[in-house]
Formats: structure tokens, sequence, C-alpha cells
């Protein structure tokens, strides 16, 4: 793939995708997609990036497509990775927090899995800092797949289809570390692109509404959106306290005033008392089909997010300063909301 790199105007930062991703079944068997370089959709980095120790190759990408889309890497077979990470909403899903095996419930949205071969880290806090580590603790998490990966690896092993899968991809028997590098290399392909913003700054002036490219005036002016949602992935991969984690402040023994968090967020990564209560940047691409919104999943609807901000989120000791109230208009929001929705592209995955 070419290293060039897709020059990123102030405009560009703000645009982004989504639309409708359509319904992708499961293959049958690896075999069934034949051996393609990946074709990076308009408006993304050409240059997508994979570590030296993972390469990416047809092979892998159409094994960790049969694995994701596979409930035996669940405790109990009744989940798959797209359980959570629906291809019908870009990955994501409907629902405010994950529900994993046996109806538990875990704390946090599921984020969307679209261009996270850009990401710099991965979860909403960054504890995982390569696509290779992320894709292996949704298996063993209790409150997601709740399975054992030594049992896991076992199972694969004792497969005929992926016996011969990972005999022909890595030349051995499934283990831990290829069993991740399967599953992320099908990750990296699954890229969100070509929507109309990206069309629009590519030439097609007919591309954006009227009503869109006011909306787009606000985004990277007045509401100062494209402070974090930057590039051509609508992320600047940082982690901001917007007050939605934020509960009350209540005195400790010495007077000083202490912070209370529903959930402390990166501070749990860091220890470092910046990060309480700070999130990473989510990328706009498909965001009208990934609701509900925040790490939370506790605004429903993009006129929510909208109002939200609009408001000036939530003041706290560790809030975000650059987030002030903006004062929009009803018809304003109404631009900024249908920009958004206009931020839909064209989602792929796998290999042609």
């Amino acid at each position: 793939m070419s290293r060039t790199t897709t020059a990123v105007t102030l405009v560009a930062m703000v645009a982004a995708a989504l639309s409708g991703a359509a319904a992708i079944s499961p293959p049958a068997a690896a075999q069934a997609l034949a051996p393609a370089r990946l074709e990076v959709p308009l408006g993304l980095d050409l240059y997508l990036p994979a570590p030296e120790t993972n390469p990416l190759d047809a092979g892998k990408i159409a094994l960790g497509r049969m694995l994701f889309f596979d409930p035996r890497l669940s405790v109990d077979g009744t989940m798959s990775c797209s359980t959570c990470h629906d291809p019908a909403r870009a990955f994501a899903d409907d629902k405010p927090v994950a529900e994993g095996v046996f109806g538990r419930k875990g704390t946090r949205n599921v984020p969307t899995l679209v261009n996270r071969g850009y990401g710099a880290s991965h979860f909403l806090d960054g504890r995982a800092a390569s696509l290779e580590n992320q894709v292996l603790q949704p298996i063993e998490n209790r409150n997601e797949l709740g399975y054992n990966l030594q049992l896991l690896v076992a199972t694969l092993g004792n497969d005929t289809t992926y016996r011969a899968e990972f005999q022909q991809t890595f030349g051995g028997l499934a283990v831990a570390g290829t069993l991740a590098e399967a599953l992320a290399s099908y990750v990296r392909s699954i890229l969100s692109g070509n929507a109309a913003v990206d069309r629009y700054l590519n030439g097609d002036r007919r591309a954006l509404s009227s009503q869109q490219l006011a909306g787009m005036r606000i985004f990277v002016g007045r509401g100062n959106c494209s402070a974090c949602h930057v590039g051509a992935n609508f992320t600047d991969e940082e982690f901001h306290n917007t007050g939605v984690a934020w509960v009350a402040m209540k005195p400790t023994s010495d007077n000083e005033p202490a912070t209370d968090f529903a959930d402390v967020g990166r501070y749990a990564v860091t220890g470092a008392p910046r990060d309480l209560g700070a999130f990473k940047t989510p990328t706009l691409r498909e965001i009208a089909s990934t609701a509900p919104y925040m790490h939370d999943g506790s605004l429903a609807s993009l006129a929510e997010v909208i109002d939200f901000y609009d408001r000036g989120g939530t003041h706290n000791p560790r809030f975000d300063r650059r987030i002030q109230p903006l004062g929009l208009t009803p018809a304003e929001k109404e631009a900024l909301l249908s920009y958004l929705d206009a931020l839909g592209g064209t989602v792929q995955e796998g290999t042609p």
C-alpha cells in the first residue's frame, strides 16, 4: 500500500462517515474470500498502519473474519464478536452498555470498530496499545464472551476446519498469539469512508446541501467540534473529561475537595489525576448508526449530544476547559445534526 498520506485541511477535519452500513453475513469458510489488497476508501489516509510483526495479509484477514462471526468464541456458544459489533450498526450495537453472556452487563458503551486500524490506542480508556492486545480482552472478560483463552485455543485446535486454516495461514496450530493476529488483521480491514463530506472535499460541490454546509461551518467554527474531532478519522485519539461521568464533589476529612466520578475513565490506566473522568474521543464516521452515545450510553440521540455540548458539558474539577456553552439556535442545531447525519459513508470489511 502506498505510504502517501492524504492532505488534511481544516474543513477536512470536519468530515466523516455514516449512512447505512449494509448487513454482512459471516463467511462459510476463509477460502471463500479471494486474496486481494485492501482498497482504502476516499477520505482516509492511504497508509493503513500495521505492526511489523503482523503485516496485513489476505489469509489472516479471512481467518480473522471466520473467528469474528463464530459464537464458539464465547463460553456458552451464544455470542460472537459480531453480536456486540454488529455490521448493520457500523460495528457497534444499540444498547447503552455492553451485554455479554448470561445477560451480564458491562459498564461502558460498545464503540464502533470502523477505522480502528488507524487508532493510537484502544478501548474507551486506551488501556490496549495495539489491536493485537485489544481483541483478546473481550474473549476473557467475564461480562463479555467470558471464555478461558487456553480452552478456546484447544477448541480451535480440535476443529478440522480451523486446524487447516491456522496451518495454512500461520504454519501451525492456533495459539493465543496467532488468534490475536488474525482477529486484529480482520478489524484493520473494517473501513469507513467515501462519505458525502469526503466527496465534497474532493471537488463534488453538490455532495452537501446548504444546511449541511452550514453545519460544517458550525463544526469547525463556533462549535469548535474539530478541536477534538480532527483529521481524516475525526478523532484526536486523545482523552477528555466532558463531565459525563461526574457525580458530585464531596469534602474530605481535611476539608480538601475530592472528586467523585461514576467511572474514573483513563485514570484507571495512568493513575494521573488529570485523567480522572476522561475518555477517548470517538470517531464521528458512521456516527448516526451508533446510538446511544457517550461512554455510558446515557444520551440516546445525536440531538441530545448536541444539546449536551450546547450547554457546555458538565463542569467539574478535571473538566476540559475547551468545552464552553455555545448558545446555538434551534436552526443551528438542526444544521449541525444534518451535517453529522451526512457523515455516513461506505463501510467495507474483509478482502474484496
